[in-house]
């Protein structure tokens, strides 16, 4: 077992939404599996960003843990009905890689608003509600809606405020953002997929051998 990337591309035919780490069935070569993928951007940097759905006009990489197979290996993506138990064809690609090292990176934006605005420094709050979360994040870069870059001076008071320092004045109805980074990992497959539930072709193949 490893972690294996897909590339697939969306099939006209269905226009569900796809969320990632829905569960999903693979057939990839002589393989059939069913799990739980986590897409991502298709981009030649050392991180790509996480998707939430499947894109509908490009490709992405669908990452998941999988038996270890030989790229490039045609793949069909499918999605089972849970009450009918009909497959339903998702997107078509191939195996891009077998890589547990590829980095997908999910970012979170806290934002926050001026209170006060002084010169180049603002007391900024409702981006955090308690001291200690503030001396926890003060080496992150802050920046603004319309473009300022600053850090975090220092915590005012115990409820959430803070004071920053920027590289221009800011606007009263500017908007501070912090980005936060995080790395996704694929579920790991729990449900096996059943021969008989694949296709009537292959069911009437197996039963007249």
């Amino acid at each position: 077992m490893s972690v294996l990337h897909y590339v697939f591309k969306r099939h006209p035919s269905y226009t569900a939404p796809v969320k990632s780490k829905d569960q999903l069935t693979f057939h990839s070569g002589f393989r059939r599996f069913s799990s739980c993928p986590v897409f991502s951007q298709h981009t030649s940097a050392d991180k790509h960003k996480f998707e939430r759905f499947l894109p509908t006009d490009t490709t992405s990489v669908a990452s998941v843990f999988a038996p270890v197979t030989f790229p490039p290996m045609p793949t069909l993506l499918f999605t089972e009905d849970a009450t009918t138990g009909e497959q339903s064809l998702v997107a078509t690609g191939s195996l891009y890689q077998v890589n547990p090292d590829r980095m997908v990176i999910r970012r979170v934006m806290l934002t926050g608003h001026p209170f006060k605005i002084h010169k180049k420094s603002a007391v900024i709050r409702y981006m955090f509600f308690d001291r200690a979360d503030i001396q926890w994040f003060k080496p992150v870069e802050l920046h603004t809606k319309y473009g300022r870059r600053g850090h975090i001076k220092e915590p005012l008071g115990t409820h959430g405020h803070m004071k920053c320092v920027f590289d221009g004045q800011l606007k009263a109805q500017d908007t501070v953002c912090m980005s936060l980074y995080k790395r996704v990992y694929p579920k790991w497959p729990n449900k096996p997929v059943s021969a008989q539930n694949i296709s009537p072709e292959v069911t009437e193949d197996t039963d007249m051998s």
